[in-house]
């Protein structure tokens, strides 16, 4: 399609889009999905709708996206920020003596201790112009070495395999729609009837069309429900799986022999490896069967055209990197990337999931998807940001180092959080816990009082989703417009005016003058400009007319990229390349003391730590407590029923559940949703063990004790 001339295209006053109905044309806050919505009413009670207009939902939209209104008027939202006192409880102030206390603490600790003693922790849900900022901020304001965000709990691993296996990481590679095109998906790990349910629409199409679905995880998910075949693979083990399907892909010649000759390099090694994981062997790892193994190389090796896409399942592992890029080797052994309707995808966890790791919110990362440690990158960042090169620091401590090092003393003193409830969504939170009270100092920016910035020496109060302008990018690499449909409440500020206030009080005020999200997005164009991920041609305007934008798009006159990789790789070779992968068993796996698997995941009702979707009745009625699945075999061994309260041991800590039968489950297995806090928080139990490239820590599996509890909350 054409692109239309930009000048031809004028936004709105007030930068809002009316919807052809009425309303305020906008995104869900939610998942990397980002259906698009309408939201109209008032500000207290506003009204969603779905956007059938736009292409990735056309209208659609699952639970969580239709009560995300909900959390707009709550009257636990904050609305003052808020002083911890002599007392140590919290009390509400006035902005200039928040913003004057942050400013402050933070500068008396780099005095004491140097400039990387101050951290930053961001969020895969915060805007491309509020990671943006927030990177800059870090390294410009502060100095600091010692940023990175939640993100890189989401889908750290599959870009890590993506950008050695491509050259480039961009979570989906071509368009959602192209998936109901396909004519096989194999689906490591991911289960959309929860946690992507308006993907189902894509996946009924495929069905529809004769497709078949191949899917690969431990439990009996509701997406198995629409699969072909289910392959119940023992929680560690999906290289080992991965490699035997090749196997059997190389040993029935159903191999793209011409495809891996012209546009890929290392095949060779790979055969010879998986040569060695034969079915026989392959069934004794993983526990799927030699006939289901067989079956599903078969499906995938003989169809015209196939996908194969991952989820968090193989990659939040201490081996994620490896697992994916065993999963990427099938691909490129079937000749599928860069194919019409064919290929390797990621599905991207979190809301700007994709956006958010591209432009500065990672340790090792500036503005464009540039490393920080590449001197080309460096000097055009510094000149984007009229500072010297050398003064920018150089990388820091990924995510869970950071936290696990607070208080120590090479550890960071103080911690600005923005958007993110690590006591709930860090693995070995008990430690984290534990960390943070030992901090000099720390400030969380949020909308409501989660538990971690319940602990917090300030938080200020953040405007919500839809009160503030903004761009993200999902997870096919489409970068669309959030609107504002309302003014956020009295003393509420957004992150934007945040981070330049608090800029302007440490002395950086000429390098943060924004008069909005527009204006920040313009500089962001040009520190991309020219990077991997490139907006350099997008603009607001120009999401507008296109319902979205795909990156790269290096000028204005450029289209777009939907699909990469058609003609070559963005490999210096301009080929693929191939990675041999051993299987290796998790960082820890069951034994007399602690005998069961443990894998954690998402419930269709709540949404990462629940700060906003458990605040929502309808979703509290859904799902209102937290849950330990588990086969009626095992519950049995272990003396209990439906419903009973059980508590969960690993060597890390102890946490409470209520038990919940599930006979699609592996016996061996216990699945646990990680959407609760408190005495509830399944990362209390789970294992930091990280993967030595993405440095992804090990959430999928962990060896677990089953232990009942009385109604006090006792063991028994």
């Amino acid at each position: 399609m054409d692109q239309p001339e930009l000048d031809d295209i004028t936004a709105p006053a007030g930068g809002t889009l009316a919807a052809a109905g009425g309303g305020t044309l906008s995104h869900c806050p939610y998942c990397a999905f980002q259906c698009g919505m309408t939201i109209s009413g008032p500000a207290g009670a506003p009204s969603i709708a779905g956007d059938p207009a736009f292409p990735v939902n056309l209208g659609v939209l699952c639970v969580k996206g239709y009560t995300a209104g909900k959390t707009i008027g709550h009257p636990e939202r904050l609305t003052s920020p808020l002083v911890r006192n002599a007392r140590g409880a919290l009390e509400p102030c006035a902005w200039d003596e928040a913003l004057g206390l942050v400013s402050s603490r933070l500068r008396e600790v780099q005095r004491r201790h140097g400039k990387s003693a101050v951290g930053v922790f961001g969020s895969g849900a915060l805007t491309n112009e509020k990671a943006y900022l927030l990177g800059k901020f870090a390294r410009v304001a502060l100095g600091t070495a010692n940023i990175d965000y939640n993100g890189r709990f989401c889908m750290s691993s599959a870009a890590a395999a993506s950008l050695r296996a491509f050259g480039l990481d961009r979570g989906l590679p071509f368009p959602l729609e192209d998936i109901a095109r396909t004519d096989v998906i194999l689906l490591a790990g991911a289960n959309p009837a929860e946690t992507f349910p308006p993907m189902m629409r894509v996946i009924d199409a495929h069905r529809a069309r004769g497709g078949r679905l191949i899917l690969i995880d431990p439990r009996r998910s509701p997406t198995a429900d629409a699969a072909t075949l289910h392959l119940r693979l023992t929680p560690g083990t999906d290289a080992a799986l991965a490699n035997g399907i090749l196997h059997v892909l190389v040993r029935d010649g159903l191999i793209d022999r011409d495809y891996v000759a012209s546009r890929t390099e290392g095949f060779a090694e790979v055969r010879a490896l998986v040569a060695t994981y034969w079915p026989e062997r392959v069934e004794r790892i993983t526990g799927v069967t030699e006939a289901q193994l067989v079956e599903a190389a078969r499906l995938v090796g003989r169809a015209g055209t196939a996908m194969v896409l991952t989820g968090r399942g193989p990659e939040q592992q201490a081996q994620g990197v490896k697992n994916v890029l065993a999963y990427v080797d099938i691909a490129l052994a079937l000749g599928l990337p860069g194919r019409p309707f064919s290929g390797y995808g990621c599905l991207t966890g979190q809301g700007n999931g994709q956006g958010g790791r591209e432009h500065g919110q990672k340790a090792d990362q500036l503005p464009g998807y540039r490393r920080i440690d590449d001197p080309a990158a460096r000097r055009h960042i510094a000149e984007v940001w009229g500072v010297p090169e050398a003064e920018l620091p150089g990388p820091g401590r990924s995510a869970y180092e950071l936290l696990a090092t607070m208080g120590d003393p090479e550890g960071v003193k103080a911690l600005l959080v923005m958007g993110s409830n690590i006591l709930v969504s860090a693995p070995d939170a008990l430690r984290i816990e534990r960390q943070l009270r030992r901090l000099d100092f720390l400030a969380v920016a949020d909308f409501f009082l989660s538990e971690t910035a319940s602990q917090a020496d300030v938080v200020l109060p953040s405007a919500q989703w839809a009160e503030e302008e903004g761009t993200t990018t999902n997870l096919e690499g489409r970068v669309i417009r959030r609107r504002r449909a309302f003014p956020p409440p009295p003393g509420v500020r957004t992150d934007l005016e945040i981070l330049c206030a608090l800029a302007e009080r440490l002395g950086a005020g000429s390098a943060f003058a924004f008069s909005g999200a527009r204006e920040v997005f313009g500089e962001l164009r040009r520190a991309s400009a020219g990077g991997p991920a490139d907006y350099a041609g997008i603009s607001y305007e120009k999401i507008d007319a296109a319902q979205g934008v795909f990156w790269p798009c290096p000028t204005v006159e450029h289209p777009g990229t939907p699909r990469l990789f058609l003609e070559r790789f963005a490999t210096p070779s301009g080929r693929a390349r191939f990675h041999p992968v051993k299987h290796s068993p998790p960082a820890e796996v069951p034994d007399p003391e602690y005998p069961l698997y443990l894998t954690t995941g998402r419930v269709l009702a709540h949404y990462q730590s629940g700060t906003q979707t458990r605040r929502v009745s309808e979703l509290t009625r859904l799902a209102p407590e937290a849950t330990a699945h588990m086969n009626p075999a095992t519950a049995r061994r272990n003396g209990l029923a439906e419903g009973d309260a059980l508590v969960l041991a690993t060597r890390r800590g102890r946490a409470w559940f209520t038990a919940r039968l599930d006979p699609g489950l592996r016996a061996d297995t216990v699945f646990v949703p990680f959407h609760w806090g408190g005495e509830h928080a399944v990362n209390r139990l789970t294992n930091p063990s990280l993967d030595p490239v993405s440095r992804m820590p090990e959430f999928k599996v962990c060896a677990v004790r089953v232990e009942r509890a009385d109604g006090n909350g006792a063991t028994s």
